[in-house]
């Protein structure tokens, strides 16, 4: 019987991993205390379901890019515990796995348009940065690996730009914020930070208004229906044939 808020749930068939060839290499995985045997290779993701189990939540995009899967997972002997994300962790012989249905991380309430941003914005709005004791743990946690004590720092001396900059690539998974020592929202730091730089400071983004205007008179809803409709193999050649602007001068780069 599955409980509300699980990540997973079993499948009421037999598993895959019963039926699995002499000639394939297996490795041995731990799923919620139970043994499975599944073929070397895979990713987390991947060997969960073979093993039987089915994603109902925590499932997200599978390339890597919305940290829906944050994993936590132990190799055996091993104290240490490894983070990632299910997606794109390929399983090791004897590993205990973890899956995280969510980091209850609570997000401080603020009004973009009505924040002036100063050096002492980011630190008004999450003061338990500073309490960061710069162990490094939460940078040794990122799936991305992003430096994330470093634009922490970058936020407690009031740099917002370079918070900004070093946060970039931040896809919001949340396991820098379980692992803080002093219960530092890192992932929400660094979104205020893009979004501050992103509103008043970022002077490269020269289309980016026209852009936001062209979306707020629903340009695009008819091209995003279209979308809707296609299917994938549609998508897959509109991809591949896509045409891609050449970068202005001047934008882009540090």
């Amino acid at each position: 019987m599955t409980k509300e808020g699980q990540v997973l749930i079993e499948k009421p068939k037999e598993s895959k991993a019963k039926n699995v060839g002499e000639k394939t290499e297996t490795v041995e995985v731990f799923i919620m205390g139970k043994s499975y045997k599944v073929p070397a290779g895979l990713t987390i993701m991947k060997a969960l379901e073979y093993a039987g189990y089915r994603y109902i939540r925590g499932c997200g995009c599978r390339a890597g890019f919305c940290g829906a899967c944050s994993t936590i997972y132990r190799k055996e002997d091993e104290q240490k515990l490894g983070f990632d994300l299910a997606c794109q962790k390929v399983v090791e012989d004897n590993m205990y796995l973890v899956q995280l249905p969510f980091v209850p991380a609570s997000k401080a309430e603020y009004d973009i348009d009505k924040i002036v941003p100063k050096d002492s914005t980011i630190m008004g709005i999450y003061p338990e940065i500073a309490r960061c004791v710069s162990c490094n743990t939460c940078t040794k946690s990122c799936p991305q690996d992003i430096e994330v004590m470093k634009y922490i720092q970058r936020a407690v001396r009031g740099d917002i730009s370079k918070c900004a900059e070093i946060s970039f690539d931040c896809i919001q998974c949340g396991l820098c914020a379980m692992r803080c020592p002093a219960d530092i929202k890192h992932y929400h730091v660094s979104q205020l930070a893009r979004r501050l730089r992103g509103k008043y400071l970022d002077t490269k983004s020269k289309n980016l208004a026209s852009r936001l205007k062209e979306i707020e008179n629903r340009k695009y809803d008819s091209e995003i229906e279209k979308l809707i409709k296609m299917d994938k193999n549609e998508i897959m050649d509109l991809y591949k044939n896509r045409k891609i602007e050449a970068e202005e001068e001047g934008e882009g780069g540090d």
